[in-house]
């Protein structure tokens, strides 16, 4: 998969907890990129934007 045009940015409901982050792309059409913000080289799992937003309404904003 090409992601040399993808923009990456730290998840919004990512927390303050050690670095433990996911970072998003969600500039490119018809899909959202998800990352480890600690292992940027270790891939990206695909979303179509209608899965990523059933996503992320059912994560809780604060995890545990």
């Amino acid at each position: 998969m090409d992601m040399t045009d993808a923009r990456w940015r730290t998840a919004t409901r990512s927390s303050n907890n050690g670095g433990a982050c996911v970072e998003v792309a969600d500039n490119l059409p018809g899909r959202v990129l998800v990352r480890d913000s600690k292992d940027r080289d270790g891939g990206a799992l695909t979303f179509a934007p209608d899965a990523w937003r059933a996503f992320v309404a059912a994560t809780p904003r604060h995890a545990p």
